[in-house]
């Protein structure tokens, strides 16, 4: 391909990178979801690319193109840089084939997946921590890639790495006994969501592709809406699975032939599917991996009596996100509130609030003196969980009634970062 083509996934070459990834992986399953199906008046199936050997669909891009590599690229060592998924691919790869691997990784990498790496890489691969974004450590690896003379392993935008992504398509497509109406799809550089739209476009066109990017880093949702690659100031790290602030120009280019939708899904609704479908389906999913299932509401009557499958791109998720992944989901949830409250410093000041504010089922969960700012009040930080979203009107009614002094701050992000985050 010359630079004047247009790059668009042959299926053809999906398939051959299909028979190449038979070397190390067997096809992951399409299950059906009954509480989804249920929930939606749907059949929701779950293509489980968190059940990969390395708990996500990235080993797929990454073999591939290691494999597509000459003896004397191989001989000179490999550099990739990713937030995690893409960084184990690489480094199994690497182990698989003796070859030698730089990986850089963000500082901010969870821990978790920076050991995962290491185990998976094992001494074929050296694990190099820098910046605070995937672009950072992107930009690092680019560097050394010209320094050192190795060659690159993009994690999205590259055709061998959107033809590996692309047999997650071709596997759900095998695998199905039905037509599929709608396939969800999770957004990160765009290398996924390009290799499975390319083989639906060629093999069930009447499939929808509907695209779904969280909303601290929606890329690829305003490329679209400026019709060219548009990076983005700045994004929101924590669905690191997807945290990027420029999608690739030909992951761009494919996904504006094959999408028929994106949606952008808030963090916090992501942390609501983590939980459920860890309470109610004992999946463990990290946050990227709970975006496709997160869409289904924002599609509830497109679906119903539909045919959808959701990509369950990966697991990768340290167990002390945990508690932050809990409260974020309470606070889109409207069930977690907080609140600096200046009682006046007398003798049942604070009694008063607990009696005749709070309500029977509300609970004071977070609880802090700050320095008093004058001899007549101190402020106290609190935060109420609500049982039920409707109770928060009466709350805010019976702190009026009782001349509560208090600022809100769940709708003052920049205070509230600044105070609890």
């Amino acid at each position: 391909m010359n630079s004047q083509e247009r790059y668009f996934p042959a299926l053809n070459d999906i398939m051959s990178a299909e028979h190449t990834l038979g070397e190390i992986l067997s096809p992951t399953p399409l299950m059906h979801n009954r509480n989804l199906s249920e929930k939606f008046g749907a059949e929701v199936m779950l293509k489980r690319e968190d059940l990969q050997m390395v708990r996500s669909y990235k080993i797929r891009g990454a073999y591939n193109k290691i494999r597509s590599l000459s003896p004397e690229q191989i001989e000179s060592g490999i550099v990739c840089a990713s937030a995690g998924n893409h960084a184990q691919g690489v480094a199994l790869s690497c182990n698989k084939l003796g070859i030698k691997g730089k990986i850089f990784m963000p500082v901010t990498t969870p821990k978790q997946k920076i050991n995962q790496v290491k185990m998976f890489g094992g001494d074929a691969i050296e694990v190099v921590l820098a910046g605070d974004t995937f672009d950072h450590a992107n930009a690092a690896a680019e560097r050394a890639c010209v320094e050192e003379g190795k060659t690159f392993i993009p994690p999205f935008n590259d055709p061998k790495v959107i033809e590996g992504q692309g047999t997650v398509g071709l596997e759900i497509l095998q695998q199905s006994r039905t037509a599929i109406d709608y396939v969800f799809v999770p957004i990160g550089g765009g290398g996924l969501a390009s290799g499975i739209g390319a083989v639906y476009k060629q093999m069930s066109p009447s499939s929808k592709i509907i695209g779904v990017e969280p909303a601290g880093a929606a890329g690829m949702k305003l490329s679209f809406e400026r019709g060219k690659v548009t990076a983005l100031d700045h994004i929101e790290k924590f669905v690191d699975g997807a945290a990027v602030q420029r999608v690739g120009d030909i992951t761009y280019d494919v996904c504006r032939q094959v999408l028929d939708d994106i949606v952008v899904v808030p963090e916090g609704k992501v942390c609501t599917t983590i939980l459920n479908l860890y309470n109610f389906d004992a999946i463990v999913v990290e946050p990227a991996g709970a975006l496709a299932i997160s869409a289904l509401d924002y599609y509830r009557e497109q679906i119903k009596g539909k045919n959808v499958v959701c990509v369950v791109s990966g697991s990768n998720n340290d167990i002390v996100r945990m508690e932050d992944i809990k409260e974020r989901s309470l606070l889109y949830e409207g069930l977690k509130h907080y609140f600096v409250v200046r009682f006046p410093q007398r003798a049942g000041a604070l009694q008063n609030f607990v009696t005749n504010v709070l309500g029977p089922h509300d609970d004071i969960t977070y609880f802090e003196y700050k320095k008093k700012t004058n001899r007549e009040k101190g402020p106290v930080l609190i935060g109420i969980e609500l049982q039920n979203p409707a109770d928060f009107k009466g709350l805010t009614e019976r702190m009026a009634e009782n001349c509560i002094d208090y600022e809100y701050l769940n709708d003052n992000p920049n205070l509230f970062e600044f105070l609890i985050g």
